[in-house]
């Protein structure tokens, strides 16, 4: 019974490896292994894995599966070749041409294994020549840098720039790095000269990139402390590059090796997980060390905030969370409550405070259960004690200061710090000190506490009469800007809730008129006018408010201008009042039944501003577009800075979707550089923030040329976006949109059709023939049309057991013309380029008859003309299926239309009848028609 049963799996499995399958082939063949086969069978099923895997690209469980059955049988000709073709595809040719050549002894007239051998000799000889030619190129760039003969020159220049772009390829950095590249990299550190920094820096970026070996052997020589010293130099380039360099370190670390040599190397690796946690100690250290310059701290904020959070809250490990916790929570703490004017121990930037919050926020999201929260809330606490007890008024400073940075970021735990005793005291009396510095603290501790509903109406009732007396009576600028921001936080708790409004009506008018106005005054320093964007984004809830912002231009160019700094909270700030002007954020209409039996339970229903009617809506948005808003959106996103964080991203992505809403917008969005704007936010960040970036790229390749929308290499880019928007999880109206876009592309050249294919996007687009949306099944078959100009659609359509051309034969039939003149367009060019797919025709349906003779009769010249092209196409390609239709009706039809109007489609009839002419089925008349 268990033979049976392994025998039909197999057979299973080779069915569907033939129907192209692969997936569901290598659960038949697994399953087969599970019920215990001979070892016969064991080889053959190994075999037959590794096949499945070259299909699907997974080149290393190939080699792992053919390496089974050679275990299991020496002399499988088959196995020993489909290792061979994984360890090719690995970069393993000297491995490879063994497996070939062992082929060749067993079975010498087999010209497939001669050539594979010839073939790999060949890449292995080009290799070596290359090597060798680069070992003397690298020698040459390495004396050029090191010589101090040429400092400053031209010729030094150009030799960093060849290193660097050598490193980027696998062949030239393993060079690199085999002739004692890393530390003479290390020498070019060394001479503290910016452009040979940079020049070392980004060579080792190209030598540890995916590849763990090579980086445990960097850090070695190099040595974990000299390299993260790097990231807190003065100058900003060689900061922001050894920041890249630590986390293609951590990427290779924590993925392991995915291309590249398998040598001896390997066995340097002892713990890559200790080698982590000595990285993470080291950044955590620098956070409090004297010396290191702001942005370095940032980095180093903004490394360990993508490096130690889990990446998905299914991986069940999160042991680097709580040890970075028990480590480096009071550092960063430390960091968080710096204050920067005036200078304390430690210098921070504009941005440190922000990405100490954003860590916090993170570790505390990773916790899994109360106890660690509770761990992770006593260390806060404790932190805040030691400096609120025994230190006088500077120790208060710095533990409201830490307050504020726990409510920016785990706020459940700045909550808890507000309640110990004498913090919120001590925060309401040092907004009434005379000293400047001490109001800052305080007030923005207050605005910070104001941010959640339930904390607003406490400090509503308790901190209002507060703010507003500092608002009015203060003589600096920094603190009525800051009381005016906690009023606006206040006035905004109940959201885009109309009727919740904590003030009475007008007030929230008059916060944002004062808002804008100190927002235009270009005698406050940028650093104080930000906080007035930051009033705008939680007032512009009010759509009375979006409205008047919307209508002042002054104030929207100062908000643009404002967007292009390098500040974290700055560009979150300007982000978030687009996106409360165009409405970009979720909304769900209420159902109404449900809001009926809230009013009936005397439930809160939710109320949407008259002003936020999709007629305002779109208003608003025009006026943006011309005011220039996309172009401030495109500088925003050129920054390379940690500042454009993934929220940031996301941000501006459902801006984008919502001015490219309306067609007629979308050359404007297109013209100030939309297009090019979009494609790294739909490439990187948040899943709804690609989602959306790539559904406005979507409706911009639908309505213009894709072609002039990305010029250049840009149109390639575009594909794997809009293949994102094919999935499961997106809406009906992105897989549509996203069809259309792919149609469009399709249709323009080879390459891009190519481009689509590489994406697997084929068995998406088939799906999405079955859909039952009309719309949906149309564009999936107007984009299968287009693809099926290349030849790898064409052998999908002429595969053997698959029911695509039958798909094709029964749309042309249907009801919805669209999706006929769809499908007939894709026939007849199958039936043009696979004269085979003619014969088919017949066997795939009953109805193919009448379904042709419906497509000539049709009043839609195009859909005569495509069904005429069917017609005389499957005349051509056999006498016995010329004289079928010469039999039936289509005769009468065609002699009908060959008599009309001069045109394609008389045309086409005109050489249908001349074929069955020349087969001898019909006879010309007199007039030799």
């Amino acid at each position: 019974m268990t033979a049976s049963s392994v025998e039909q799996l197999r057979k299973d499995g080779n069915e569907m490896f033939k129907r192209e399958d692969y997936k569901g082939a290598l659960t038949a063949y697994a399953q087969a292994l599970e019920l215990g086969a001979t070892a016969e069978d064991q080889a053959i099923l190994h075999r037959n894995l590794a096949a499945c895997h070259l299909k699907l690209e997974d080149y290393d469980k190939a080699e792992a599966e053919a390496s089974k059955a050679i275990e299991k049988d020496g002399g499988d000709v088959k196995a020993l070749y489909r290792r061979s073709q994984a360890l090719e595809k690995l970069g393993r040719l000297d491995q490879a041409v063994l497996d070939l050549q062992r082929c060749v002894s067993l079975e010498p007239k087999n010209k497939v294994f001669q050539e594979g051998c010839a073939a790999i000799g060949g890449q292995i000889q080009e290799k070596v020549r290359y090597m060798s030619s680069t070992d003397a190129k690298v020698e040459q760039m390495f004396q050029i840098l090191l010589d101090p003969q040429e400092k400053g020159t031209e010729k030094k220049q150009k030799a960093s720039q060849n290193l660097v772009v050598l490193a980027r390829e696998e062949a030239g950095a393993e060079k690199i790095f085999r002739n004692n590249g890393v530390q003479l990299l290390q020498r070019l550190l060394d001479t503290g000269e910016t452009d040979l920094m940079l020049a070392a820096l980004r060579t080792l970026v190209g030598i540890c990139s995916e590849h763990q070996p090579r980086t445990v052997a960097t850090l070695s020589v190099l040595g974990t402390r000299r390299l993260v010293s790097v990231l807190g130099v003065e100058n900003q380039a060689v900061s922001l590059a050894a920041c890249h360099l630590l986390q293609v370190m951590f990427d290779a670390l924590k993925e392991g090796v995915k291309k590249g040599f398998r040598g001896k190397e390997g066995a340097l690796i002892v713990d890559p997980a200790r080698e982590l946690k000595v990285l993470i100690s080291n950044l955590l250290e620098l956070l409090t060390e004297a010396g290191v310059s702001g942005q370095g701290r940032d980095h180093a904020l903004t490394l360990l905030i993508k490096v130690v959070p889990r990446k998905s809250f299914k991986d069940p490990n999160n042991s680097l969370t709580l040890w970075v916790i028990d480590q480096g929570l009071k550092k960063i703490l430390e960091v968080g409550s710096s204050l920067q004017e005036p200078p304390g121990e430690l210098e921070v930037t504009a941005n440190s405070r922000m990405s100490a919050s954003t860590l916090l926020s993170k570790l505390f999201d990773d916790l899994k259960c109360d106890a660690e929260r509770e761990n992770f809330h006593r260390l806060c606490e404790n932190y805040i004690r030691s400096w609120f007890e025994g230190r006088g008024l500077a120790g208060k400073l710095r533990a409201i200061q830490t307050v504020s940075c726990l409510l920016q970021g785990p706020c459940d735990a700045g909550n808890r710090a507000l309640e110990l005793s004498g913090v919120m005291e001590s925060v309401i009396a040092l907004c009434a000190s005379e000293r400047e510095e001490e109001q800052l603290v305080a007030v923005e501790a207050l605005i910070h506490a104001a941010g959640k509903a339930k904390r607003a109406s406490f400090i509503t009732a308790n901190g209002v009469s507060l703010l507003k007396d500092l608002y009015k009576r203060s003589e600096k600028d920094s603190i009525r800007i800051r009381a005016l921001v906690g009023l606006c936080k206040l006035g905004s708790a109940g959201g885009t809730d109309f009727s919740m409004k904590q003030f009475a009506e007008g007030s929230t008018l008059k916060l944002a008129k004062q808002c804008r106005k100190w927002l235009c005054n270009d005698q406050i320093d940028a650093g104080t006018r930000r906080w007035a964007a930051e009033g705008l984004a939680y007032l512009t809830f009010d759509a009375d408010v979006k409205e008047e912002l919307v209508e002042d231009k002054a104030a929207l160019k100062a908000l643009f201008q404002l967007g292009r700094l390098e500040e974290r909270s700055v560009l979150f700030a300007v982000a978030s009042a687009l996106v409360n002007c165009t409405n970009s954020y979720d909304y769900e209409e209420p159902d109404p039944k449900m809001v009926e039996l809230a009013k009936y339970a005397k439930q809160h229903v939710p109320e949407q501003h008259p002003k936020d009617k999709p007629s305002f809506v779109r208003a608003r948005v025009r006026k943006l577009l011309a005011a220039g808003v996309v172009s401030a959106m495109t500088c925003m996103v050129k920054t390379e800075s940690p500042v454009l964080t993934n929220s940031c991203r996301e941000l501006l992505s459902r801006v984008f979707l919502a001015l490219v809403e309306e067609a007629e917008d979308r050359g404007t969005v297109v013209a100030q550089g939309g297009g090019k704007a979009l494609l790294p936010l739909a490439l990187e960040g948040t899943d709804v923030g690609q989602t959306r970036a790539a559904q406005a790229l979507a409706k911009l390749t639908i309505t213009s040329d894709p072609e002039m929308t990305f010029p250049g290499e840009r149109i390639y880019e575009v594909v794997r976006p809009l293949v994102s928007l094919l999935h499961l999880h997106c809406s009906g109206l992105q897989n549509f949109e996203a069809l259309m876009a792919l149609t469009n592309l399709a249709g323009i050249s080879e390459r891009l059709r190519q481009k689509i294919l590489k994406e697997k996007a084929v068995p998406m687009i088939e799906g999405y023939m079955f859909e039952d949306h009309e719309m949906i099944r149309r564009a999936a078959t107007e984009c299968m049309c287009n693809l099926a100009m290349s030849k790898e659609v064409q052998d999908l359509f002429e595969a053997e057991g698959n029911d695509r051309l039958k798909l094709l034969v029964l749309y042309s039939g249907e009801d919805d013309e669209l999706l006929r003149r769809a499908a007939a367009g894709g026939l007849a060019m199958l039936t043009s380029m696979r004269p085979s797919l003619c014969y088919r025709i017949p066997q795939v349906t009953t109805h193919w008859l009448e379904i042709l003779q419906a497509l000539l009769l049709s009043p839609n010249q195009e859909l005569q003309h495509r069904g005429a092209v069917v017609v005389l196409n499957m005349m051509e390609a056999s006498r016995e299926t010329a004289s079928t239709l010469m039999e039936s009706e289509v005769l009468e039809i065609l002699s009908v239309l060959a008599k009309g109007k001069e045109g394609p489609v008389t045309r086409a009839a005109s050489a249908c009848l001349g074929k069955a002419v020349e087969y001898g089925l019909i006879k010309p008349n007199q007039d030799g028609e």
